[in-house]
Formats: structure tokens, C-alpha cells, sequence
């Protein structure tokens, strides 16, 4: 088996595991931000994903280590296990799919510390290579895994903060003995530090809860496929958001919830900026500025890239505004029993183009919660529409009272 078709093989590896999908407008404008293990962007739980793949403000539950772990030092409950299942892309193929297992455990006396812990494991499924003749050679399961372990603690009676310590694994290549080329995962490390304050207003005879959080994650090293060339940025991340929920009712309760988004990867250099092409006695230039800005790019730090993330873009401040995502979400609450849920996801259309509607429900007893969450995409040829989540979530609470009456 040539290089070419290995290449090419885990090329398509991770265009699927991309959550970006998007058409050229023909305005030469379509430029996305490129990373590496792009599956660490979608969300692992049916809540968030139902309310616009939204949660780094909302109150605490298991899986608050994707979107904020420092509200983890709010949670009621002493701890709690998520267990979540995601099938991908299943209007493409029907083998891909995200596992995550999420939980915390309150620690100390002060009710205002918690450790926590996630393992999600996304399989791009079966891939068959084959060689030129179109004989199959090898059936691959390419994957892509991240654990972590985090620590929260509550630095006010209204405000905490949270780290997050994780190891990424990414196998998407194959040995080939043939051709005595060994290809390897690609390992990198990252770190998570986020904030959460939340205040308790009256308005009118009604106490509410207003919250904020930002998270910034996964900032660490860069991962390499190809045995530490080429390495890529991962998907560092600035998420900013707020939520705010009031009381209809007795029992009844309505929060509404804003997230904000903005990859801090810089955008890679592309040749249709460059006069590359042209006929122009400055064309050699270009060229030479191109290959350039490519190299810098490629030998870039990740923590420079955070701050060029902010001021690289060839169109400038307007389309730096390009780059930053929407998420808008309701959940709406009957006596912390049963829950509906709505939300938006907006994306510019010229970094991804990912639009959708988010709908879910859930139903929740003293020892156990089912969540499911149903995406439906603004375009019909979207393989994002129709993509369903499951969420079941274990309150350690209720199990120790559960089997202490008994």
C-alpha cells in the first residue's frame, strides 16, 4: 500500500470525526479554523445538546466537566455518575458513535470542594483498506479517547473555580508491514481552568438565580499523526455564558440560557489570500509570503496561537466575529422531576455552517435521570439532522438512602 492511499485514508478518518460541515458560497470567503482531534468539540450529554449544545452557566449536574467543572462546588447532591451515548452521523454511515462517562464527589467538610473525572471515547467505526487493485487489506477501527481529572472549590459563597488535567489519545492511522512504514496514535495533554458565580436576586416576591461561567479549555500541547511531523493545534476553546432562572409557579421553573463560543487556534494561511496565482511581476513574492505564513503556522506554539487566535484572520476584526458561535437554550422545570428543553446552535456560515434546533426531555427520580435530546438541522442535507443523545445519570444521594431504608 502506497503512502498516497494512507494518506488519503486517514484524511477521511477525520473528516468525519469533524462536527463541520459546510458549501463554499463562491465568494472565497469559506474559511474554517482547523484542528486536531476535532471530537473533543461535540458535546457529550443529551441536557446541553437539547438547550443549543449549550452549559457552561447552568446548574450543576454530572457531566459539568465538558462545559464548566467549577460548578461542580454548587452541586446538591454528594456526588453523581452520567453515563452518555451519541450515534454519529447516522445519516452517513451507522457506526460511529461518542461514549462519555462523566461524575464528581463532593470531598471536605465545608460542602464547598469537589473532584471530578470523565472518560469519552468517540469510534470512527470500521474503515477497510484497500490496494490499488481495490483488494481489501486491513479492517481498521480508527478511535479517539480523552480522560481527565479535575478539582473545583468554592472561593466565595458565590463564586468558584476549577481545573481540569487531561490526556488525549488519537488513533485514526494503521502499521503497514508491507511497506515497513509503522504508523502510531498520536498522544497530547491538555489543561481546563473556568470560573462559575451565581447570585440569588428578588424580583418582585420571586427569588431567582442568575449565573455566569467562562471555561477555557483544552489548552496544551499540539498533536501529530504522522510521528511528530505536522503537528496539529487542538481544539482550544473560550466559552462564555450566562443563565438565568425564575419561578413560574410552585414547582414550576423557567431558566433561559446564553453561551458564547470562539476557538483560540489561529487560521491557517490560505493560498487565495496570496496573489500566488497572478501574472504580476510581484506573483514570486506571494509565493515566497505564503510559504512563509504556512511554516510560521505550522511551527507555531498553541499558547501563541491563543493570542494570535484573536487578531489572524485575513478578514479582519469582521471576520474574527465570524468565528464566534451561538448557543441560546431554554429548559423548563416541573418540581426537579420532569424537564423540557429547546435551544439554537448558530454558526457563520463561512466557519462551518452548523445550524441547528435542539429539543429534548427529561425525567428524574431520587436515584436515577433519563435525558434525551433530538438535533434537527436548518439544512435538510446536513448529516448532523436527526442526531439523537442519551443521558443517564446515577445520584449517589438517593442510592445511599435508597439502601439505607432498606
Amino acid at each position: 500500500m502506497n503512502k498516497l492511499l494512507k494518506t488519503f485514508t486517514i484524511a477521511v478518518a477525520l473528516i468525519v470525526a469533524m462536527p463541520t460541515f459546510a458549501e463554499d458560497t463562491g465568494k472565497n470567503e469559506f474559511n474554517p479554523v482547523q484542528t486536531g482531534t476535532t471530537s473533543l468539540s461535540i458535546a457529550p450529554d443529551a441536557r446541553g445538546a437539547a438547550m443549543g449544545d449549550l452549559g457552561v452557566a447552568t446548574e450543576a449536574d454530572a457531566n459539568s466537566q465538558y462545559w464548566n467543572p467549577s460548578k461542580y462546588a454548587f452541586a446538591y447532591s454528594k456526588a453523581a455518575v452520567a453515563l452518555s451515548y451519541t450515534p454519529w452521523l447516522r445519516k452517513l454511515v451507522n457506526d460511529i458513535f461518542l461514549a462519555n462517562v462523566a461524575g464528581y464527589w463532593k470531598i471536605g467538610s465545608g460542602d464547598n470542594q469537589a473532584i471530578s473525572a470523565s472518560l469519552r471515547y468517540f469510534s470512527l467505526g470500521e474503515v477497510n483498506t484497500t490496494d490499488q487493485s481495490g483488494a481489501t487489506l486491513q479492517s481498521l477501527n480508527p478511535y479517539e479517547m480523552a480522560v481527565d481529572l479535575g478539582y473545583s472549590r468554592k472561593l466565595s459563597e458565590k463564586f468558584s473555580m476549577g481545573v481540569v488535567f487531561r490526556y488525549i489519545y488519537s488513533d485514526l492511522g494503521f502499521s503497514d508491514s508491507y511497506a515497513g512504514d509503522q504508523q502510531s496514535g498520536a498522544s497530547a495533554f491538555s489543561a481546563d481552568i473556568s470560573g462559575y458565580y451565581t447570585t440569588y436576586p428578588v424580583i418582585g416576591r420571586n427569588e431567582c438565580q442568575w449565573s455566569w461561567g467562562w471555561n477555557i479549555s483544552n489548552v496544551g500541547t499540539k498533536i501529530s499523526y504522522n510521528n511528530g511531523e505536522d503537528p496539529a493545534f487542538l481544539p482550544t476553546n473560550l466559552r462564555l455564558g450566562t443563565s438565568f432562572t425564575f419561578p413560574l409557579a410552585d414547582y414550576h421553573n423557567l431558566t433561559l440560557s446564553l453561551d458564547l463560543n470562539k476557538l483560540l487556534v489561529p487560521t491557517r494561511p490560505r493560498q487565495i489570500d496570496y496573489d500566488v496565482d497572478g501574472d504580476n511581476e510581484y506573483s514570486g513574492e506571494e509565493q515566497e509570503a505564503y510559504i512563509n505564513a504556512v511554516e510560521d503556522w505550522e511551527n507555531m506554539s498553541s499558547i501563541s496561537g491563543i493570542f494570535k487566535s484573536f487578531s489572524d484572520a485575513p478578514g479582519g476584526f469582521k471576520e474574527e466575529l465570524r468565528e464566534i458561535t451561538y448557543s441560546f437554550g431554554a429548559e423548563y422545570t416541573y418540581n426537579q422531576q420532569f424537564f423540557l428543553r429547546a435551544g439554537y446552535f448558530y454558526e457563520n456560515e463561512f466557519k462551518g455552517n452548523r445550524q441547528y434546533f435542539g429539543l429534548g426531555a427529561g425525567f428524574s427520580l431520587n436515584v436515577v435521570r433519563l435525558d434525551a435530546s433530538y438535533m434537527l438541522a436548518t439544512a435538510q442535507t446536513s448529516p448532523l439532522d436527526q442526531t439523537l443523545r442519551f443521558t443517564l445519570t446515577f445520584d449517589m444521594d438517593g442510592l445511599k438512602e435508597l439502601f439505607g431504608k432498606r
